[in-house]
């Protein structure tokens, strides 16, 4: 294997990487301290989720020669950040991250699991998560109007970029954001701050509510906002048959694993995934797998990282590390919004499962977004369910 082509797909696994883990570990930091964690416990969340993410993509990428990139469930995380309503007990947030591990895992191991999850409907899946990303995408907006001498520098960066190299669009709001932090003096007080991450063992505790309003949803979204679409962005690189039993048992057993440090989800990349596994990481697709497991080795290193990320979401007014979250899931919101109301049969099923997630409503503990499954279920029942007509036949 020749130096040229090694290092194309070493590189884009590395860029893939570092985009990956910039354009979104502040809403990781955000999601887990809304629901109970200590900064140290976020810290530790993030550097378990970086170092498990690594190890899949390494060892599923060495045993199956593909470019299989793992991550961190980015909607999971929107999710966490709308829970705050829901649960502050950080116990029973990690029983619900150990709930939807198993999930996941038992879909790996029981196809029938895994037939009745592709099989909800997108309206319901796609507006669901719509209703998860959209008051997080409102935050850009509302910083804007807050703070803006220190929003809107960032927003408009994030613009110009998304503009000239979308790719660098939100690590270069991430970049904005820790300078107008410190020129602002918010960041000046670090003392006593822990740049080096910890580990931090938090053991669970299992509230029924909790378990049905946060491990379910946790659940559903990630299969159907990044497990689903990781598979699609596979196929459609020309990968028909990736190992499905082994990503989801994988990623169900380290989501296990790593729940107790406050590891919240993991699961087959989607983004990342298309820089990894498309032309841009090789035109042979024999050797794109090497992207793959470089970026599994980059995010061992970017682990370390982790405590320094969660001193500047610490030091960061709340509303501007929301509103970099939310300039991350523009596309995200986008692509959930379109696909929910692509079908003008099921539009109405789409709009009312998304105003009922979006209102964050809490009924007898249980949070909107499980309200917005159920809610959906029955209005696509009620608006589409036709009897089957039987055809006479003759004696």
């Amino acid at each position: 294997m020749s130096a040229p082509g090694i290092a194309q797909p070493v590189g884009a696994g590395i860029v893939g990487a570092v985009t990956g883990f910039a354009s979104s570990f502040a809403l990781v930091i955000a999601g887990l301290q809304a629901v109970g964690a200590t900064p140290q416990d976020a810290a530790s969340g993030l550097l378990a989720l970086c170092l498990l993410q690594g190890i899949l993509a390494i060892a599923l990428g060495l045993r199956y020669r593909m470019p299989l990139a793992f991550a961190w469930s980015t909607p999971g995380a929107a999710l966490l950040v709308a829970a705050q309503a829901t649960t502050g007990d950080y116990r029973a947030a990690i029983g619900a991250f150990l709930l939807c591990g198993l999930l996941l895992l038992v879909t790996g191991l029981w196809p029938w699991l895994a037939r009745a999850m592709t099989r909800i409907p997108k309206a319901i899946a796609s507006a669901m998560l719509a209703g998860i990303l959209f008051p997080i995408c409102l935050a850009p907006v509302l910083a804007s109007v807050q703070l803006p001498a220190l929003a809107l520098p960032v927003v408009i960066v994030w613009l110009v970029l998304a503009r000239l190299a979308p790719r660098w669009a939100v690590p270069g709001a991430v970049v904005v954001t820790v300078v107008v932090v410190a020129v602002s003096g918010e960041g000046a007080d670090l003392a006593g701050a822990q740049l080096w991450p910890t580990a931090t063992v938090t053991w669970p505790a299992f509230e029924p509510a909790v378990l049905v309003s946060l491990g379910v949803p946790l659940y559903v979204v990630t299969m159907a906002g990044q497990n689903v679409p990781g598979f699609a962005v596979l196929t459609t690189f020309g990968y028909p048959h990736p190992p499905a039993r082994s990503i989801l048992v994988g990623t169900g057993a380290a989501t296990m694993v790593g729940s107790v440090f406050g590891g919240y989800t993991l699961n087959l990349a989607a983004i990342t995934a298309a820089m990894m596994a498309g032309p841009d990481a090789h035109p042979d697709r024999d050797r794109r797998w090497i992207a793959s497991v470089t970026g599994g080795v980059a995010y061992l290193f970017l682990g370390l990282g982790a405590g320094a990320a969660t001193v500047l979401v610490a030091v960061s007014p709340p509303i501007l590390i929301t509103a970099v979250a939310g300039l991350a899931l523009f596309g995200a919101f986008a692509t959930a919004t379109t696909t929910a109301l692509e079908q003008s049969a099921t539009r109405i099923v789409a709009v009312v499962t998304f105003l009922v997630v979006a209102s964050g409503v809490t009924i007898v503990g249980v949070g909107s977004a499980f309200w917005g499954l159920v809610v959906g279920g029955v209005a696509m029942f009620v608006l589409t369910w036709r009897p089957r007509r039987r055809t006479a036949t003759a004696d």
